[in-house]
């Protein structure tokens, strides 16, 4: 196996998804995940996407776990429905965090649900 081979094996080890009214207000939030992931040596596929995007994107690739921006929590219901006929874990941003952009504290949330299953 060459060294691209190697990298690309290990290119990404979880997906997660996040979820608010048009995919736009968790941008920044994302990119702070991100930075907290690479500080950590994590490499993790971050993205988020409108709530209305949530069957086509579990169509063309499953994430590994699923966040609510706090704005759409009144979708959960609809949402944890989807979640649970795709095996994917979810559950809702804590607004505080949210709202203080703590890519970390969300990392790490997003960690501990993709342990639980």
């Amino acid at each position: 196996m060459n060294k691209k081979e190697k990298e690309d094996d290990s290119m990404v080890e979880k997906t997660i998804m996040l979820a608010c009214s048009a995919g736009m207000s968790t941008s920044l939030l994302v990119s702070k995940m991100q930075a907290a992931a690479k500080e950590e040596g994590k490499n993790y596929e971050i993205f988020a996407k409108s709530t209305a995007d949530i069957d086509q994107e579990f169509r063309k690739k499953t994430p590994d776990v699923l966040l609510l921006g706090p704005q759409v929590a009144y979708m959960r219901a609809t949402v944890q429905k989807k979640a649970d006929e795709a095996g994917v874990p979810m559950d809702v941003i804590n607004m505080s965090d949210y709202g203080m952009m703590n890519g970390a504290n969300v990392l790490k949330f997003a960690e501990e649900l993709m342990a639980r299953g």
